[in-house]
């Protein structure tokens, strides 16, 4: 493994995107422990374009127009959704005391969807872990699974900076009520605008 690869995936991570955008939403609405789940779902989501990378579903995706439209609109119609949720309260942003915590499968299942559901990541993962594949490896799945693991810890252990930054914050967010509004049209604008850059996505 080499630097190069952890310096580009710091930078692929690090930039905002809708696994951010939800990890921040989940600190800001339920704290620490929320942001932290919230890390672990979208950290899971990338586990199956990792596996469809390397199985080779990469290429029927890139290959067929059909299927990468198929989930490429699911994307759409979940960040959407998730936009609506937010905007009504009821979403990534519908703030929870701590003694009424939203349940830890039902945050991981959002984030799990947020980024499954994206098939970018899939052709992204084939067209990114090669690069780094030394030349003359004999182990090149034994090799892609290891960037893969890394590219996952990464993606974690960034996530959670993100979240617990948004929990530490918290506080000064929900106590004004006007801010926390405004905070949610912005939240549900972003879910907005991610949903249409994935809607016009090309392969």
């Amino acid at each position: 493994m080499s630097v190069e690869f952890l310096l580009t995936t710091l930078v692929v991570v690090a930039t905002p995107g809708t696994g951010v955008l939800y990890t921040v939403a989940a600190g800001l609405a339920r704290g620490a422990r929320a942001s932290v789940i919230a890390a672990v779902g979208c950290t899971l989501g990338t586990l199956p374009h990792v596996l469809a990378a390397i199985t080779g579903l990469a290429a029927l995706l890139h290959t067929s127009a059909v299927a990468f439209q198929i989930v490429k609109y699911a994307g759409v119609a979940y960040l959407l959704y998730m936009a609506y949720n937010t905007i009504r309260d009821t979403g990534a942003l519908a703030v929870e005391g701590e003694t009424t915590p939203r349940s830890a499968r039902q945050v991981i299942v959002s984030g799990v969807l947020v980024n499954i559901l994206n098939p970018k990541l899939t052709i992204f993962f084939l067209a990114f872990l090669p690069q780094f594949i030394a030349p003359g490896t004999t182990n090149v799945l034994g090799s892609m699974l290891w960037l893969s693991a890394v590219f996952m810890a990464v993606t974690f252990v960034v996530f959670v900076g993100y979240g617990l930054f948004a929990a530490a914050v918290r506080d000064h967010v929900i106590s004004r009520p006007r801010v926390l509004t405004w905070v949610r049209r912005v939240f549900g604008g972003a879910f907005v605008a991610l949903g249409a850059r994935l809607a016009f996505a090309q392969r």
